[in-house]
């Protein structure tokens, strides 16, 4: 039996797509800010020992990213975009509101 080379091509980019990180998300985020006071935002996420590597804290009203459903949350920490550096990160996502206002 001989598999198409279109069904190949589409399973390398289905698994591609399913093991992409959040710096190479494929769904441009929404805009949003940060609705805490402050919000440590962190490197990455690890299941097993939760956030590490703090990048900063963001303060109120910075404008970050974040798409409900195409973006992933672990344990309430969220794949974030902080457009302030333009870069990844994860944060709280009870942080994460006022989507759409800016």
């Amino acid at each position: 039996m001989r598999i198409s080379t279109r069904i190949v091509a589409s399973l390398v980019v289905v698994g591609a797509l399913a093991t992409a990180s959040p710096a190479q998300a494929v769904v441009v985020p929404r805009h949003a800010i940060n609705v805490c006071q402050s919000a440590s935002f962190y490197d990455n996420y690890d299941s097993a020992s939760g956030p590490h590597g703090l990048k900063r804290v963001l303060e109120y009203g910075n404008k970050v990213g974040h798409t409900p459903g195409a973006h992933p949350v672990y344990n309430g920490w969220a794949a974030t975009f902080d457009f302030g550096p333009n870069d990844w990160g994860y944060m709280r996502i009870e942080c994460i509101g006022g989507y759409d206002s800016w």
